[in-house]
């Protein structure tokens, strides 16, 4: 969020299940935290009529181990993704760690999230990596950029 308020973005909107994760990127920003609109709350739960051109989740999306649960933020993505707009999507990579801070997750490849996504989505790039964690671990992560057919 930083960077794209340095660089001039406009009309950045955040939104985190955690209020303590939203204030400390707040203050992080200073007094350009009233540039970004801030929202409290599940992304399954998440309810809007704005239309978005990119949307970025940062290991999220691999927290959703039931179907239902991804099914919701899939239509959330159709319903809110402008026609050409983007998604980036970092979540563990197979092969990585099947738990997150004591929580389950579900590990992806680039055909595993397309299949979730549908054909509505087409792959254009991806990267993986080996993330280290603070005590040293590695964990495989991936990150998947998205185009929104239309």
């Amino acid at each position: 969020v930083n960077y794209l308020v340095r660089d001039g973005f406009e009309n950045i909107t955040v939104l985190d299940i955690s209020s303590a994760a939203l204030r400390t990127a707040q203050e992080h920003l200073g007094e350009s935290a009233k540039l970004v609109d801030w929202i409290e709350a599940d992304i399954t739960r998440f309810q809007t009529t704005e239309q978005f051109d990119l949307w970025h989740d940062r290991a999220v999306f691999h927290f959703l181990t039931q179907a239902s649960e991804r099914k919701r933020y899939v239509d959330l993505l159709h319903q809110t993704i402008k026609p050409g707009g983007h998604i980036i999507i970092a979540a563990f990579a197979m092969g990585g760690p099947k738990k997150c801070s004591g929580l389950d997750i579900v590990q992806y490849d680039a055909t595993k999230l397309s299949q979730e996504l549908g054909e509505l989505f087409t792959l254009i790039e991806q990267e993986d990596e080996m993330h280290i964690t603070p005590s040293g671990n590695e964990q495989a992560f991936g990150y998947y950029h998205f185009k929104k057919q239309g």
